[in-house]
């Protein structure tokens, strides 16, 4: 019988990138060259063991000339749905993605991929040519993932360095380090371990994917939404040059659980007492922002433990929707 199917998204990064030389694993952003999914997928003819899969590459992700946001994100959830309601038998979707960038594209498809088969998303913190990289083993790993029955329910996922982490959860926590996406607040999901076994000992039970209430599949453009940062001394000028830009909505990488100094705050119940929400999250990495009397009266949302830039997409999504503050405040306590 055939085995599972897996098909695989190129999106460029560092996996996606050849570095000049072995040792070149700082600059080859700068001066390497792209590699596409089907020379990525060349260098592990493991994979063919593991499931059949098939492949494209939408576009390229480098320093030069893209870095991944919103128009990316719709893209690529609305690919998946397609491929999802068109294939049956399809066992999962990989994604190959740049770290820096891939906590927010991944959180999104998380919260927008209508569908319980797994979104696998994985690169590499060491270009292909580099010594001891991690891609073909990253990529291989994924598709393990991707095809495994295990994996379906638990939304969108990470596969790096043998680990699988709920895109809800994990978080970019070192600049080079092979180890870098972890969920050190709540934990891993399980592993894809080195006897080829995939692995889960717990399941996320915040909403997602299939129990999802957003559909993009008429968006065009997401909902303008910053993210302003707290700081000794910060005042609320910067945002309120960016609700005369145009932003729709304000995230506030907070202080402790989501402090501001008294002008910032003067300046954020305004914001909020003209319609534009303001989400209170924080700069600690760690933690829940908690709804206070004080802050639901100052007309603040609170991001319970989702990071700065996670938040940012719930609001960006929940204002597809809606912008009134109790409905707002339900979907951060819901996904």
């Amino acid at each position: 019988m055939p085995g599972p199917r897996v098909h695989v998204i190129g999106t460029g990064g560092t996996i996606g990138t050849l570095g000049r030389h072995r040792l070149d694993l700082t600059e080859y952003g700068a001066f390497g060259q792209p590699i596409l999914i089907d020379g990525l997928l060349a260098r592990i003819p493991e994979a063919a063991q593991v499931a059949q899969v098939t492949h494209e590459q939408p576009f390229i992700e480098d320093y030069k000339t893209l870095a991944m946001g919103p128009d990316q994100w719709v893209a690529l959830a609305q690919r998946c749905n397609e491929l999802f309601a068109g294939d049956g038998d399809l066992s999962g979707v990989v994604i190959t993605h740049g770290t820096n960038l891939l906590e927010e594209t991944a959180f999104f498809l998380h919260l927008t991929v209508r569908d319980e088969r797994p979104v696998v998303f994985t690169g590499s913190q060491r270009p292909p040519t580099g010594i001891s990289t991690d891609a073909d083993v990253n990529l291989l790993d994924a598709i393990r993932v991707a095809a495994s029955p295990a994996a379906r329910g638990k939304g969108a996922l990470t596969a790096f360095n043998n680990e699988i982490n709920s895109v809800r959860e994990m978080a970019k926590t070192n600049t080079f380090r092979l180890e870098t996406f972890q969920s050190p607040q709540l934990g891993l999901l399980g592993y894809a371990d080195s006897d080829g076994k995939v692995v889960f000992y717990r399941t996320p039970t915040r909403r997602h994917t299939a129990d999802s209430e957003f559909d993009v599949a008429g968006i065009q453009q997401l909902p303008q939404v910053d993210i302003v940062y707290v700081y000794g001394g910060v005042d609320g000028r910067l945002m309120e040059a960016l609700v005369e830009r145009g932003a729709r909505g304000i995230v506030v990488a907070g202080s402790g659980a989501g402090g501001m100094p008294p002008a910032m705050a003067a300046v954020a119940r305004e914001v909020a007492g003209k319609g534009v929400p303001v989400v209170l999250s924080s700069r600690t990495g760690s933690g829940r922002v908690a709804l206070t009397q004080k802050s639901a009266e100052s007309g603040f949302v609170v991001a319970d433990n989702l990071s700065p830039q996670k938040a940012r997409v719930l609001l960006m999504l929940g204002l597809t929707k809606t912008k009134a503050q109790a409905e707002l405040q339900r979907m951060f306590d819901t996904y």
